[in-house]
């Protein structure tokens, strides 16, 4: 082999294995920017799964299994499980997921939440409504189903947010054996959807008028989104999701945009086996962050509270595989972010969902059979 074809020959075995580098993130020693004490304001729950807080100061919890519950503060109690859920599939990453009250709540007192339905061999993400009404939900009826149905027990994303013309965003995974589908426009399968609060199709729609386009979708190319906010002070829809082994991501989410998954990705199969040799493709969005190695992120809040200061405008975002919590910094004009401290790493545990609750304290959910909910406010310096 001459000089030149070995020169070849080692670019091209090494550069899948670049996708591999770690981007730049904090010293996982580095002190937090501020001191926090963290307490345990509720437990016993089993795998919760999303946090919202209710007009009234108290707030929804869901349990992937399938249940639904109203935490106090001011009674510092956790109620039994809401009764009247639509039955859910519980199975690996299968359950009850997001839960979002209406923006009119305290006049039509209607929540909606997200859940996988079905079986092992037919399921999919549904998004219901119901009203909330003596810790029970009555009126409850589907909104949204993921088309199509699908095998397997992986990938439902789940997530859901209000944009301010009062539409909702829902976001979806794609199934885990169906990747090549989130290129596909014909099905809801690694997308996110825009919807009416009665599951109508707004009319401004990107693909409404597309033939053979699902109307739903607001943009596509996703793997599983569980991350999602909306920035009312930027007007901004922000999603992160899982990459494989590698390449989770920060985007900020446009209409009729294409994300690339799995066309482009910076992380490679769990097997090792390269996905696609390309992190970059014309017509397809750059993420603002990528993670490699994965810290797989689940939930996240824009803080904008008034207890941390030097935490406004950050966004916090939970990790199950990096159990903690990473604080990133926004930098939309610049189209990118910086992940500039990794925060509640000696809990050890996996933060299922981070919340700014309206006492501007930061709620964490843990994310295991023995789940608790956590409250993080700062301590006095020593």
């Amino acid at each position: 082999m001459t000089k030149m074809a070995m020169t070849t020959w080692f670019i091209s075995l090494m550069a899948p294995l670049l996708l591999l580098l770690p981007c730049r993130a904090p010293a996982q020693d580095a002190p937090a920017s501020v001191p926090y004490k963290i307490e345990t304001v509720a437990e016993g729950l089993v795998h919760p799964w999303s946090l919202a807080f209710l007009p009234d100061g108290n707030a929804l919890i869901s349990e992937r299994p399938g249940r639904l519950r109203i935490w106090s503060p001011r009674l510092k109690s956790l109620s039994a499980p809401i009764s009247g859920v639509p039955t859910v599939y519980n199975e690996g990453q299968a359950g009850l997921f997001g839960v979002l009250p209406s923006p009119d709540y305290l006049t039509d007192q209607t929540i909606f939440f997200a859940y996988a339905s079905g079986n092992r061999q037919a399921n999919r993400l549904t998004v219901a409504r119901a009203r909330l009404i003596d810790n029970q939900l009555t009126e409850a009826h589907e909104i949204f189903r993921c088309w199509p149905d699908k095998k397997g027990k992986a990938h439902f994303g789940g997530r859901l947010a209000w944009l301010p013309d009062g539409s909702l965003i829902v976001t979806l995974g794609e199934g885990y054996s169906y990747r090549e589908q989130a290129q596909r426009l014909s099905n809801h399968l690694g997308t996110i959807v825009r919807i009416n609060p009665d599951g109508s199709i707004p009319a401004d729609n990107p693909f409404i008028h597309h033939k053979g386009a699902q109307p739903e979708i607001y943009s596509f190319g996703h793997r599983n989104v569980q991350g999602l906010i909306y920035d009312d002070k930027n007007n901004s829809l922000i999603a992160h999701e899982h990459g494989p082994k590698g390449g989770d991501e920060i985007n900020l989410i446009e209409p009729g945009k294409n994300y690339g998954w799995p066309a482009i990705t910076y992380g490679i199969d769990y097997s090792g086996a390269i996905i696609s040799p390309f992190n970059k493709r014309p017509g397809m969005e750059q993420p603002l962050l990528h993670w490699t190695p994965s810290i797989a992120p689940s939930g996240m809040t824009l803080y904008r509270g008034n207890l941390f200061p030097a935490w406004q405008g950050s966004l916090l975002v939970g990790a199950l595989a990096g159990r903690s919590v990473h604080r990133v910094k926004l930098d939309l004009a610049n189209h990118r972010a910086n992940d500039v401290e990794t925060l509640f790493a000696e809990l050890g545990e996996r933060i299922r969902d981070v919340v700014t609750g309206p006492d501007g304290a930061v709620y964490l959910l843990t994310d295991n059979k023995k789940g608790r909910l956590l409250k993080v406010t700062p301590r006095e310096a020593d």
